[in-house]
């Protein structure tokens, strides 16, 4: 697998803000209007910048949970008490808001919605594989895609409830009859038969290698595999 070669890229616009919910004490959900925005592909994207009075900025990269087909941006932001970008969108930003974005980007971690996959997500990693869903949904192939996503405790699990259905793991609490702890080859050898297309890792470093290796060794060949790693910024 190689990838969506004609995958779009986006420049730098002007998103407003719509709509700014809650979802628990540490995450921030946002929906953006970009007039004339360019679709993107699930999986994808954008750049946030904020920028202050004196010119200094800082920037952060968050995925788009939303479907290609909604007409708003939505992002799912977990807020980090040392994150420049993250408690400025989560304490200050309120509806009418203006934020400025670069994107969509990306054109490997993808999902077209025209082959069989598996994703595997830890975690805010998630967020675009609830994307994934959602178009998966619109095209009434939600039978292309299966999910295993893992969470401290179920409510801390972005977008639990959409993901009904599919493999919910908690690691420090039981769950639907599941001892707490970590994902394991029995939690996915299930969604590997038959094998997918494409199998798609979201997550920590440390989560992401850990899943990756996982479904390598589960029989998903390594070149199917596509891995996207999130953490603070450096």
């Amino acid at each position: 697998m190689h990838g969506c070669l004609g995958a779009p890229a986006g420049g730098w616009c002007v998103g407003l803000v719509r709509e700014v919910r809650h979802p628990n004490p540490r995450a921030v959900l946002l929906r953006l209007e970009v007039e004339g925005r360019m679709q993107h592909l699930p999986g994808q994207h954008y750049v946030f910048r904020l920028t202050a009075e004196d010119g200094y900025s800082a920037s952060r990269s968050y995925s788009v949970a939303s479907a290609p087909g909604d007409p708003l941006l939505e992002f799912y932001v977990e807020r980090l008490d040392d994150g420049e970008v993250s408690t400025y969108l989560a304490d200050v930003v309120e509806p009418g808001d203006e934020l400025e974005l670069r994107g969509p980007i990306g054109g490997w971690f993808v999902w077209e919605g025209d082959v069989p996959a598996v994703g595997v997500a830890g975690g805010t990693g998630v967020v675009p594989l609830v994307a994934m869903l959602r178009h998966a949904r619109d095209l009434g192939r939600e039978d292309l895609l299966r999910l295993a996503v893992s969470a401290r405790t179920l409510p801390e699990l972005p977008y639990a409830d959409e993901l009904a259905g599919h493999t919910l793991l908690t690691t420090r609490e039981a769950y639907d009859g599941r001892a707490a702890g970590r994902i394991t080859a029995d939690d996915v050898r299930p969604l590997l038969d038959p094998l997918p297309s494409a199998a798609y890792v979201c997550g920590s470093a440390g989560f992401a290698e850990s899943a990756s290796r996982l479904v390598v060794d589960l029989g998903v060949a390594p070149v199917d595999v596509r891995v996207e790693r999130f953490g603070p910024t450096g």
